[in-house]
């Protein structure tokens, strides 16, 4: 899964909080293009040809990473990144040059670490993302009493506000984690309470 842009930008050098100015390249949210749809707090998985794979992001080497701290301006190569398990699926070619986010997926084997996957997945799901939510997932904010995944995109919002403050107000009542926006031809954005500082979960 590409990482998702936020509809407004951010403000990183204080709060962490956004603000009133459009992400360039989300404007097509604010001008009323795009489905607006539930954003689930879990964990990224995605079904392919009904096998499940969970998140798996290629981190920066600790020597790679030290030099990103020192200078903000570092430009990482292919082997400033770790060496990935077998199995594992880069979601693009290359990493972000600014974030050096290396998003990616790696097969749910029958290890430990993988039973709430397991646990989730059904046979004959269709091919796509999805989220894994349940008791042990992000301290269960759906009050869940087992493991189940949900596919992204699945629950609509009809009318939804597309502007700061009317997004910021519909946030403060509603009893969601955010907004996902998809475009017919696959753009993404999104919006969180947390990005307005709205305590989540409730």
């Amino acid at each position: 899964m590409r990482k998702i842009p936020s509809l407004f930008m951010r403000d990183y050098d204080n709060n962490g909080l956004v603000y009133n100015v459009v992400t360039p390249g989300t404007e097509w949210v604010i001008n009323g293009e795009g489905l607006p749809t539930v954003k689930f707090d879990g964990s990224a998985c995605w079904v392919y040809v009904d096998k499940l794979f969970r998140r798996y992001d290629r981190k920066l080497t600790k020597v790679s990473y030290a030099k990103k701290k020192q200078n903000p301006l570092f430009i990482a190569n292919i082997e400033d990144y770790k060496e990935t398990p077998p199995g594992w699926i880069a979601c693009v070619k290359y990493p972000d040059p600014i974030t050096h986010h290396w998003p990616g997926w790696f097969p749910v084997g029958d290890g430990p670490e993988d039973q709430w996957h397991r646990e989730a997945f059904r046979s004959n799901l269709e091919n796509g993302t999805y989220e894994l939510v349940g008791p042990k997932i992000q301290n269960n904010p759906y009050d869940l009493i087992q493991h189940d995944l949900w596919k992204h995109g699945s629950t609509l919002m009809l009318d939804f506000p597309r502007d700061f403050e009317t997004v910021e107000a519909f946030l403060k009542k509603e009893a969601i984690e955010g907004i996902v926006w998809h475009h017919e031809d696959g753009r993404m954005a999104k919006i969180k309470r947390s990005d307005f500082g709205i305590k989540w979960p409730l």
